[in-house]
């Protein structure tokens, strides 16, 4: 069996990485980011640029604005907690067994890659991979990699880059790290302190049941961490999959554009989540924050599911110009529903189909122009009344079952409805029609079949009464006719609502 082992990813200084992991147009600039109540808020974290400004952790609001090209945030639990999501999903590529660690303002997760060397090469190659596609989901982390747990989580959070510790050289590799990695109360640390004791290779050396009598039972456990033989019982956590990213600002973005380069980012991240579990983006939800307290939320759904980055920001480039939000954006979240790719082979010689996706920007720009409720598919409400329906969004769902239903139904005759209807006069003879004029030229009934009454809604300001007449009739030029006549009642007004192709 193989021996365990253990791949420990360290994020430094989380807070100011998750706010700036969207914001790209800050990646170069001195960040500090701020936590506390005003007026009294202080440093948490800051990125190397700050830190070569001379920013430090601890500084005060009033000290930071002292230093000139530094930029202030405010801290983000949810940007902190989208991004830790985003952490655990790039561990979760390399091993299901994963144990989320955190220590100050680091964050960070120990995976359990005992037996991936078929899979992913040597433990070397395993932990460039990690932190390659840590990097690409904007994470900048350090990966050490043991066979003992807390060894692993003890060099992460201490260096950078990668670090492979071999089998039996725990102790060697934690011999210089200061003792303050454990975490030591305060009363113990002061102890070890005047002993002299500064690095865990000191307070190795120290002998067992000496170090015990004077600090306590504990102390054990603190010298076989030292040694790097101190065990421990994995317990895996289990995070499901939310594809939603979340982006804050400090002062309200009134600009469309601006906000869609945020929104560029934060599509690619979403995208690139999705196609790493061989998903597509089946929909796109926006909920933005705005100022006074309002609130914004709009919905995309492209016809098919798709990962393609330009088409996605198209669509909601198109959406937010036909409903631009009513005031500046104070924070801006995208939530997508995942959803399977669709696949269209086509044959060797069969001509090539127009992309889906200019159909869905087709449609886009169509419901800026007329309005959304004018453009989709048609969907029959549950009414009596004639010709009542409603707009649906357009789907593609066209299924074998229904093409076969539909070429094994009998042929019909077809009614054209006529949109809007045309007012016609009609003369009545018995109370049944025997000539009508539409204004063009006159018919003479031949044949009349009804009246079919309908009537409903009567609670209300949309009831409706009408009478219904199926008539053959023949025109002044020749030209016979099959059409659908509809008195309307209430109205008293006649009207040529369809005609029989």
């Amino acid at each position: 069996m193989s021996r365990e082992l253990y791949a420990c990813i360290c994020a430094e200084e989380f807070p100011a990485q998750a706010l700036l992991r969207l914001r790209t147009d800050l990646a170069v600039e001195a960040v500090v980011v701020l936590d506390g109540m005003p007026p009294v808020e202080t440093v948490c974290s800051l990125n190397r640029a700050a830190r070569m400004k001379g920013a430090e952790p601890g500084m005060t609001k009033l000290e930071c604005e002292t230093i000139a090209g530094l930029h202030r945030l405010a801290r983000s639990e949810e940007m902190e907690a989208a991004t830790r999501a985003v952490l655990l999903e790039c561990a979760a590529q390399f091993s299901p067994r994963i144990e989320a660690v955190q220590a100050g303002m680091d964050c960070g997760c120990v995976l359990d890659i005992t037996g991936t060397e078929r899979l992913f090469g040597a433990p070397a190659v395993l932990a460039g991979r990690l932190k390659d596609a840590l990097a690409t989901a904007g994470l900048r982390a350090a990966v050490a990699v043991s066979g003992n747990f807390h060894t692993a989580r003890l060099k992460a959070a201490t260096t950078r880059g990668v670090t492979l510790v071999p089998a039996g050289h725990e102790a060697i590799a934690l011999s210089r790290l200061p003792v303050e990695v454990l975490q030591l109360p305060n009363e113990t640390a002061e102890t070890l302190a005047i002993w002299g004791i500064r690095t865990l290779g000191e307070l190795a050396a120290l002998p067992e049941a000496d170090l015990v009598a004077r600090l306590g039972q504990q102390a054990r456990d603190w010298r076989k961490l030292a040694w790097g033989e101190f065990e421990h019982a994995f317990q895996p956590t289990e995070e499901g999959f939310l594809l939603e990213e979340h982006c804050a600002f400090e002062t309200a973005v009134e600009q469309i554009d601006s906000l869609l380069f945020v929104a560029a980012r934060m599509i690619d991240c979403l995208a690139t989540r999705a196609a790493g579990r061989a998903l597509s983006l089946a929909s796109l939800r926006v909920t933005m924050r705005l100022e006074a307290g309002l609130a914004y939320e709009r919905a995309i759904r492209p016809a098919l599911p798709t990962v393609d980055r330009k088409f996605l920001l198209k669509l909601l480039q198109l959406e937010v110009a036909a409903h631009p939000p009513q005031a500046g954006v104070l924070a801006i979240t995208l939530s997508a529903t995942p959803g399977q790719a669709s696949k269209v082979q086509l044959g060797l010689f069969a001509p090539q189909t127009p992309e889906p996706t200019r159909l869905d920007v087709t449609l886009a720009r169509l419901k800026a122009i007329v309005g959304e409720d004018r453009v989709g598919s048609p969907a029959l409400e549950d009414t009596h009344r004639p010709g009542s329906f409603r707009m649906e969004g357009f789907r593609v769902g066209v299924t074998a079952a229904s093409l076969d239903a539909a070429h094994s139904a009998p042929a019909r005759m077809a009614l054209r409805r006529m949109r809007p209807p045309s007012p016609v006069q009609v003369w009545l003879d018995a109370q049944k029609p025997v000539t009508f004029f539409d204004r063009q030229q006159r018919y003479r009934v031949a044949a009349a079949y009804g009246p079919w009454k309908t009537s409903g809604c009567w609670w209300s300001t949309e009831t409706w009464n009408t009478e219904e007449w199926d008539v053959l009739a023949e025109g002044s030029n020749g030209a016979a006719i099959a059409c659908l006549l509809v008195h309307d009642c209430a109205r008293h007004k006649w009207e040529l609502e369809a005609v029989y192709d």
